[in-house]
């Protein structure tokens, strides 16, 4: 039914990031969930990580939504479709409230969405309320009112110090409380983000959470009703049209890997090969799984790097990709599974492990960021939009291949240039790249890096 779905949802920002807004959404989902709540957590932009502890906490999917990278249908469809279903929605930002174009405040102010403001104040006072109120009104006056709920200290040191702050806060009203200083307001940290939750172990993970739950519950905002949030929060969602998605991969199985080392998979992508046609196959490269019987394969990002010397011990399933390969079947590798099919992998530590030689060279880890920021490529397909999505990674790599292709940056980004796009394998049916796609955002781009018809997309010049 394309009628609006109204229900209570909370933008949750900050200035900058590190100031605790994901521990905060994922203590929030987790109390809210406790108590019986059919919670709905969304991302701003793009991220693989944070999703895993909003997943754990709420208990249901978790999905992204971005302006640029998944489209302002996309969003509206899907917190049109968690209204129907969810009692309270909760959506993280990304970065600082109005970073990025478009930023958190502009999804915030399209939706009507009000924002909570999170703020790390460890070091302040009554800058607090200065802070505030920029945030709220900040392009106020050339881009219209910011839906606003309140802001919420976080590491507040005494009882002295929420004093200050709160009174800090015009109008009082907006006080949702505070947080101490504690280690249950921290989630495990490495170099692309937070540790997966389920690589704690699910007992771990929930016990994190409910630590932060729990501090959580003794503010004003965690002793609101669901009648109180219903009064104060609630937003009308209205469905978009919907375009059909054409069943282009009708009648084919795409195995898709899926662990430890390539867990960077966005749940709308599976959604989307799914609504082509396709058949999905899981298997797991470090479980010991044989490649499934398929017609394609998905290599997603993930952490090869922490688990090479079990991804080198893969004998048998390097042997299947390249029969895979041989048979002019496709396969698409993303980052992290891009790394994995070079000749070698060089560790942060100098450590060199063979990986599975379907593309020539190797990928060396490194300390410093080599990638970052919003792209788009459009591979040459009659009709077809470009694909959208991005790039976060650490590590380089040293190839003979030449590109056939090269993504762009959006407008906007701090990237400058982008991402290479190599063809490898027997009959140049192997495509990798750095580049993170979402394929709602091109569906017939998507299907083509999966179609047993790829030979046109290695001649020519292939740059969006």
């Amino acid at each position: 039914m394309n009628t609006e779905a109204t229900c209570p949802a909370l933008l949750i920002a900050a200035p900058s990031s590190g100031q605790g807004k994901t521990t905060v959404v994922a203590a929030l989902a987790r109390l809210l969930a406790r108590r019986g709540w059919r919670v709905r957590v969304f991302k701003c932009g793009p991220d693989f990580l944070d999703p895993f502890w909003h997943q754990l906490a709420s208990g249901a999917p978790v999905h992204n939504l971005d302006l640029w990278m998944t489209g302002e249908a996309d969003v509206r469809a899907r917190l049109h479709a968690a209204a129907q279903e969810a009692d309270v929605i909760l959506i993280e930002g990304v970065m600082g409230l109005h970073d990025g174009t478009p930023s958190a405040a502009d999804l915030a102010r399209l939706l009507g969405i009000p924002v909570l403001a999170v703020v790390q104040v460890g070091a302040m006072a009554q800058t607090l309320g200065a802070l505030a109120h920029g945030l709220r009104r900040y392009k106020q006056e050339s881009a219209g009112r910011l839906p606003w709920a309140g802001v919420l200290g976080n590491g507040v040191a005494s009882e002295g110090h929420a004093a200050l702050l709160r009174e800090s806060i015009e109008p009082p009203g907006d006080w949702l409380g505070h947080l101490p200083k504690s280690e249950a307001m921290h989630l495990p940290e490495r170099h692309l983000g937070l540790v997966a939750a389920h690589e704690l172990g699910q007992a771990e993970a929930l016990a994190r959470l409910d630590a932060a739950a729990d501090l959580l519950a003794a503010t004003p905002l965690g002793a609101l009703s669901l009648h109180d949030w219903r009064a104060r929060w609630a937003v009308a969602f209205s469905p978009p049209a919907a375009d059909a998605v054409p069943p282009l991969l009708a009648g084919l199985t795409v195995a898709v890997a899926r662990d430890a080392a390539f867990a960077f998979i966005y749940p709308a992508n599976i959604e989307t090969l799914q609504a082509l046609g396709a058949q999905v196959a899981f298997f797991s490269s470090l479980g010991g799984d044989a490649l499934p019987a398929c017609d394609a394969v998905w290599l997603p990002g993930g952490y090869p790097e922490l688990h090479a010397a079990a991804l080198a011990a893969r004998t048998d399933l390097r042997d299947q990709l390249h029969a895979h390969a041989a048979a002019g079947k496709p396969i698409w590798a993303e980052c992290g599974g891009m790394m994995a099919l070079f000749d070698e992998l060089v560790t942060a530590d100098g450590g060199t492990h063979a990986m599975w030689g379907l593309l020539p060279g190797r990928v060396c880890m490194q300390k410093k960021l080599a990638g970052l920021g919003m792209q788009h490529w459009a591979p040459p397909v009659a009709g077809a939009e470009p694909l959208r999505g991005h790039t976060f990674h650490y590590s380089r790599c040293e190839t003979p291949l030449a590109p056939i292709a090269h993504t762009q940056p959006a407008a906007g980004s701090a990237r400058r240039g982008g991402e290479t796009v190599y063809a490898g394998g027997p009959r140049g049916n192997v495509r990798a790249s750095y580049f993170h796609a979402w394929f709602a955002s091109s569906p017939q781009a998507a299907a083509a890096l999966f179609s047993s018809d790829l030979g046109h997309l290695s001649s020519g010049n292939l740059d969006s």
